[in-house]
């Protein structure tokens, strides 16, 4: 071994904050061509505020700002006026032109029975598009054979590791970046148009005669005219909609710009779609816009311009804000309050009084905010790790600012599995899917714990009985029951496990202990998953295939035993010797038995039980009584997930080294397929033809006539966890080509690239994929013992905890540990391989650096 000596040398790595500002080139990290926008669907918005999201066109869609999913809701039936903008060039000398700032329709929308096949399917539009992404930033880039400009669009949110309030901001930037390739001086306007739909939120739909749907609820709708300091623009407000109404509040479409900037509160009545004409006619004439002041329907559609002129050559920002804020949050079960739905409300609007608030507010800070994110993605995207590893890991963090999570007003982070089109998907923050995505953690520890506080205060009884989904309000949990899933349960102490290292709060420890103690202790109930507590679960054992599996196999094993070993650390801290002594003796007989009698040579299998005795079956008899959705001897796609939790966690091995590789080795034998044009699957489809990914399981010795659900799906988020395996046992090349086949599929053409889903749209599980990059740095910090460590393959790696983030260069003769955000402690430093050099502790600050010289 070789030994390691430390120098610490403190080092400024400040940015000059005003060369930031001029200097905000965003970080690109994959480029999408014409023929790969059509799904692309960007969300923009804060964590638990809902989102409206970048097309790869420009168009703004999937608008879901009013407490439901709203994929593909546009705000008007389909064809219609949707919300836009759109340009005026006015060439020196020469004619003036207008056009939307959209990209050409797709082929596949040029047909429809009335001719409107897409929305603004009649506006002029650019002939050539393109889009650049490093989530959260999405650009469009826009070029025309006939204007003299390019035009690039560009749509954030603020993302912040570690500051979650800067990260739940409900509002999307959106700038036009416009340049003038011309050789003379052009007047240029940009114009944003939206109705006031305040009401609308596609749960209240009329049919009519040609069977279209046109949304409901907007009433007596009003726009006001403001001119603050700073900010001017349309506020959106609401006369009629019932203040109760989970669609009632308010929206602002605001601009900073001091230049020429007008405004229209209303168009004409929408007679044959006068108001568009009225509209398009007013702006295409001048650039500038003339006021209405009748509000002619109960929408009326709102215009805001900002006119400049642009030098020969130069390239000029037209800067505008979408802001909202809608308090009426529902419970899991209702989207409608007429239908006896039960308010729960949202953090955000207990933060900020109404949409003009939360510009008014926050617009000073907009521009260091975007410089932090900026900051976080270079130094994500900076790293030795490949690209598709990056892609998977960034842009599934879109799930965090989707419909699929939102916060109650007491700040906890609750989510759905997923969201359909119209309505989420599985409620209850449910422990077996939550279990294996780790970006909330690593990102917002804040947040985290939050979801630790629910799942234990909340969702586990005295007994230690974990609810796998928890009611709303979240008070109707002490006096309920529900299912609790095997999985699920000892994922849950794993998590808390990782966010007391992470955070090294011991009062977060000791306030949840004797819970954390007692859902730990609930394996060992007489008839539970291991009620003789030999380490062994021969019980029955919800789980997340959504069925019961009876007898001991390697998915909910590995599981156990990654809680038992955190059990035994956990314990531990607490000076709770007898509990951790017999977590340890059970885990040590349950490791033993598992790799004698479940690994077959080539992988893990299930030794399935009777549902009544719990005695092992003779499943080679032809007479035995077989329970139906069982795995038996299939191999699974993520039968090591507690495994690379455990690897996660620094909690080292759970069964033999060689066993663990050895499996590894064999789900991609078995179950990785080139194409899927040839595999038979009676369920779902989420990959199809010629794509290749890794199917649920497979069956080597054959399958069992009623397997579990799911056998031949391949779903992203377990794609993931056997991935990330593959990484940590130095599977490279095969991890790697799991990640590119499921990144492949989502090109923007076929699917969305910030859209993975499995039980509905942005799947939490899909945020797995934060893991990728950890097993490649083998990045872990434990902030009770103070320590990091990273691989000692030289390259630059990314490391966050929850609170603090940098990035580590390590060389061949020295290493450097930066501190870009946040505030960490050490006593120690490691890189693989490499023995430990113990320090005086030293706190690093936001800008300082650890050099380490080997």
């Amino acid at each position: 071994m070789k030994k390691l000596f430390i120098t610490i040398s403190v080092a400024l790595l400040f940015l000059n904050y005003s060369e930031a500002q001029e200097t905000a080139i965003w970080p690109v990290l994959k480029h999408y061509d014409q023929n790969h926008l059509v799904q692309i669907a960007l969300p923009i918005g804060g964590i638990g505020t809902g989102t409206v999201s970048l097309g790869g066109r420009g168009e703004l869609r999937d608008w879901q700002i009013m407490n439901r999913p709203g994929i593909g809701f546009s705000t008007v039936t389909k064809g219609n006026n949707a919300p836009f903008f759109a340009i005026y060039v006015k060439p020196e000398g020469k004619a003036s032109m207008t056009k939307a700032l959209l990209g050409p329709v797709h082929a596949s929308e040029y047909s429809h029975y009335e001719g409107r096949p897409v929305n603004h399917h009649g506006l002029p539009r650019f002939t050539e598009a393109s889009f650049d992404a490093a989530y959260p930033f999405g650009q469009v880039n826009l070029s025309d054979d006939l204007l003299p400009v390019t035009v690039r669009i560009k749509g954030f949110n603020p993302f912040i590791p570690g500051n979650s309030a800067a990260s739940s901001i409900p509002i999307a930037i959106l700038s036009y970046e416009v340049t003038n390739t011309s050789g003379k001086d052009q007047e240029v306007s940009v114009c944003g148009s939206m109705r006031n739909f305040i009401g609308v939120d596609g749960s209240k739909m009329q049919r009519d005669w040609k069977g279209d749907f046109i949304p409901k609820g907007a009433k007596q709708n009003i726009n006001t005219w403001r001119d603050e300091q700073a900010i001017r623009g349309i506020y959106m407000t609401s006369k009629g909609v019932d203040p109760m109404d989970p669609a009632w509040g308010t929206i602002a479409m605001t601009t900073p710009e001091k230049e020429i900037v007008t405004w229209r509160r209303s168009s004409i009545r929408n007679d044959w779609q006068n108001a568009l004409l009225d509209f398009w006619d007013d702006f295409s004439s001048d650039g500038l816009l003339t006021d209405k002041q009748e509000l002619a329907e109960d929408d009326p559609m709102a215009s805001l311009a900002v006119k400049k002129t642009i030098p020969a050559g130069a390239t000029v920002p037209f800067t505008f804000y979408l802001t909202w804020h809608f308090p009426n949050r529902l419970d899991w079960n209702s989207w409608s309050y007429e239908n006896n739905g039960q308010f729960v409300g949202n953090h955000y609007t207990t933060v900020y009084t109404d949409a003009w608030d939360v510009i008014a507010r926050e617009a000073p800070n907009l521009k260091e905010y975007e410089h932090q994110t900026i900051q976080f993605v270079r130094a994500f995207l900076e790293t030795t790790i490949p690209d598709v590893v990056k892609e998977a890991a960034l842009f599934n963090l879109s799930n965090l600012r989707s419909q699929t999570v939102f916060r109650l007003p007491s700040g906890h982070l609750m989510g759905w599995e997923g969201i359909m089109d119209e309505h989420g998907s599985c409620m209850g923050s449910c422990t077996h899917v939550w279990n294996y995505e780790t970006a909330t953690s690593y990102l917002f520890g804040d947040l985290a714990r939050t979801m630790r506080d629910v799942e234990f205060t909340f969702g586990t009884k005295e007994n230690g009985k974990m609810r796998n989904r928890v009611e709303l309000p979240l008070e109707l949990n002490l006096k309920s029951d529900h299912v609790a899933a095997a999985d699920g349960q000892m994922g849950t102490i794993m998590r808390f496990y990782r966010d007391w290292q992470l955070s090294g709060d011991e009062e977060f420890l000791r306030k949840y202990w004797p819970k954390v103690k007692a859902a730990l202790s609930y394996a060992w109930i007489e008839r539970g998953w291991d009620g003789n507590k030999d380490g062994v679960e021969e019980g029955q054992q919800h789980n997340t295939m959504d069925v019961d599996y009876f007898g001991p196999n390697p998915q909910m094993q590995f599981w156990y035993f990654g809680a038992l070993k955190a059990g035994v650390k956990m314990a531990s801290a607490m000076n709770d010797k007898d509990f951790a002594a017999r977590c340890e003796e059970i885990y040590r007989k349950g490791s033993a038995w598992v790799d004698q009698h479940l690994f077959n040579g080539e992988y893990f299998e299930h030794k399935i039980t009777d549902p009544k005795t719990f005695e092992f079956l003779d499943v080679n008899n032809p007479e035995t009584q077989i329970p139906r959705f069982q795995l038996g001897s299939g191999c699974l796609v993520d039968q090591l997930a507690g495994q690379y939790m455990a690897h996660l966690l620094g909690l080292g091995y759970l069964a033999k080294k060689e066993n663990i590789q050895t499996t590894l080795k064999t789900i991609m034998k078995y179950n990785f397929r080139e194409r899927f044009d040839t595999t038979f699957n009676n369920m779902r489809s989420y990959v199809m033809g010629d794509e290749a990914g890794l199917i649920m399981a497979s069956w080597p010795k054959g399958r069992l006539k009623v397997p579990f659900p799911y056998f031949a799906e391949s779903m992203s988020g377990f794609e993931y966890t056997a991935a990330i395996g593959m990484l940590y046992e130095g599977q490279t090349e095969a991890g790697l080509k799991c990640i590119q086949a499921i990144r492949e599929r989502f090109d923007g053409e076929k699917r969305n690239p910030f859209d993975e889903p499995e039980c509905g749209r942005h799947y939490a599980r899909a945020m797995a994929s934060w893991s990728a990059p950890m097993a490649i740095s083998r990045f872990h910090y434990s902030a009770p013992e103070k320590s990091i460590s990273f691989t000692s393959t030289p390259g630059t790696y990314f490391w966050s905890n929850g609170s603090a983030w940098g990035n580590c260069t390590v060389g061949k003769e020295k290493s450097i540990l930066r501190v870009l955000y946040g505030e960490i402690s050490l006593k120690s430093f490691t890189l693989e391989g490499i023995n430990t050099k113990k320090l005086k502790e030293i706190n690093l600050k936001t800008g300082q650096s650890l050099t380490i010289l080997l």
